[in-house]
């Protein structure tokens, strides 16, 4: 997992990561959100879902404390990060400068 989740937040593609867990409701609220996402930005966005209790390392690693944590990656640089829930607009006008 650890390799992958490094390669994959290494790549020059923007990524967004979803530190959560099951037992998380906001977590769970956020899924449907992620995937407008997704549909809304396609290609240009990666988004990767990290179980921290499967996955701890990179939940530790990156000092994720609390879940949902949504952090975002480009070349192995982390441009933004927040914990919580967060509606999709407020999370697109996020992202939408480091689309360019």
């Amino acid at each position: 997992m650890m390799e992958t989740f490094n390669t994959v937040i290494h790549s020059g593609q923007l990524v967004l990561v979803d530190f959560f867990a099951t037992w998380c409701g906001p977590c769970k609220a956020m899924h449907p959100i992620l995937e407008q996402l997704k549909a809304q930005l396609g290609d240009r966005l990666r988004i990767i879902k990290v179980d921290i209790d499967k996955h701890g390392d990179p939940a530790v690693e990156y000092g994720v404390q609390a879940v949902p944590t949504l952090m975002l990656f480009r070349n192995g640089e982390v441009l933004w990060r927040q914990s919580g829930a967060m509606p999709l607009n407020q999370l697109i006008n996020v992202i939408t400068p480091f689309l360019a």
